[in-house]
């Protein structure tokens, strides 16, 4: 006689194969996909082909809004990747000047987010938020290096245990018209939580302490709450 009660193991394959194609939407995309799917029943009853590529882009639009859980390495010494993309610049340069920071260049990592990408930002350290400070701007192509200059931009300055800043800057690009911000200043973060999202394209800049060298390359995909940017112990020396 066969046994009755279910088996664990296929549950647990089941729910494995649901949360692999299923992720969790962030409260800020309902309303978006709702929009998209309301256009869908209509662009149904002009016409099927239509009502088709309207519902790909309403579950497109689903996953653009995912927000998938992450596992942050507990190292306390680790800046971790704020976003989901590919690294597009590694530079020397100058913090935003809307943060209130010293003129002295930092490495910066640059981050960029296609449209497929997850958007939803994570602080790469854990620490006080010191400064919040965003400037309008243009919606150039966030791969750009200039976008870090002439783009719409929203800054974080997060202030660490032992003192450090660490800056870190959303930037929209050219599809994205949205920098949304979660936190205040004086707020205090984990490492790995989340702290905002940029709607459609966009790209984050995250400055370095000086000194800290960086731990990937130029091409390199990251995941955000996960991949490791850099090792604050990692301190490069003065030059012999």
């Amino acid at each position: 006689m066969p046994d009755p009660r279910p088996d664990p193991r296929k549950e647990h394959t089941a729910m494995k194969m649901h949360e692999t194609f299923i992720k969790p939407m962030h409260p800020e995309g309902r309303k978006f996909v709702a929009i998209f799917a309301a256009i869908t029943l209509v662009l149904f009853m002009v016409w099927d082909v239509l009502g088709w590529a309207g519902l790909g882009l309403t579950i497109w639009c689903y996953y653009f809004f995912r927000d998938p859980e992450r596992v942050t390495p507990e190292r306390p010494d680790l800046i971790i990747s704020p976003a989901d993309g590919m690294v597009s610049l590694i530079e020397p340069a100058v913090p935003p000047s809307e943060l209130g920071l010293p003129d002295t260049p930092l490495t910066r990592v640059s981050v960029f987010m296609s449209v497929f990408n997850c958007h939803i930002n994570r602080a790469p350290v854990a620490g006080r938020v010191q400064a919040v400070a965003y400037r309008p701007g243009k919606f150039l192509n966030a791969s750009l290096d200039k976008a870090s200059a002439d783009n719409e931009r929203n800054g974080v300055v997060i202030e660490m245990a032992d003192g450090r800043l660490l800056p870190v800057v959303q930037i929209a690009g050219l599809v994205a018209r949205r920098i949304v911000c979660f936190v205040d200043k004086e707020a205090t973060l984990k490492r790995g939580e989340r702290f905002g999202l940029i709607r459609f394209g966009s790209r984050l800049d995250v400055y370095l302490p000086d000194g800290v060298q960086p731990q990937v390359r130029v091409g390199q995909t990251m995941i955000a709450g996960e991949t490791v940017i850099a090792e604050l112990s990692a301190v490069k020396g003065p030059a012999k």
